[in-house]
């Protein structure tokens, strides 16, 4: 692994997140507001540092709220994202501002997404709101009829499951 992604990681204390990568939980909001998909209350933003290093993805998954994606550092960021029914399937590219990438990417509620560097590593924050709890993620991997349709449907995709 790259020694910069490795100082990332022991610096900001980050452990290995669920879906590839690394994350460490920066900020969680004291104040609690209801969730329109959820029967208990969150958070009202939560926001976490992610880092990806070179060969490993962002496993393809879904969270019940708006996700913002922002980058801090490394190479650029390449963001898959699909309507819950993988009949819109888009790629964004983060990073610093060029033709192809922007710093800042908004993943709608509801929404599949999967990530990868483009390079060596690549530091993001990612902040949710209403703020996440694990109750709301979902991995399509654990949903094989969905999992199979995307990757049938979207062959360049189905790495990321």
């Amino acid at each position: 692994m790259d020694p910069r992604a490795l100082h990332l990681i022991t610096a900001l204390q980050m452990r290995p997140h669920p879906e590839g990568g690394y994350f460490s939980e920066v900020y969680r909001a004291a104040a609690v507001v209801s969730h329109p998909e959820a029967c208990t209350a969150r958070a009202a933003l939560t926001t976490i540092y992610f880092l990806l290093p070179a060969g490993e993805v962002s496993r393809c998954h879904r969270v019940t709220s708006d996700e913002v994606w922002h980058h801090y550092e490394g190479d650029p960021l390449e963001l898959l994202t699909a309507d819950p029914e993988f009949q819109r399937v888009a790629s964004a590219w983060l990073g610093p501002v060029d033709d192809r990438c922007r710093p800042v990417h908004v993943v709608r509620a509801g929404d599949w997404q999967a990530a990868r560097s483009a390079g060596r590593f690549t530091l993001v924050g990612c902040t949710v709101a209403p703020g996440f709890q694990f109750d709301d993620f979902a991995l399509l991997s654990d949903q094989p009829e969905r999992a199979a349709r995307m990757a049938q449907q979207h062959p360049r995709y189905a790495g990321f499951i």
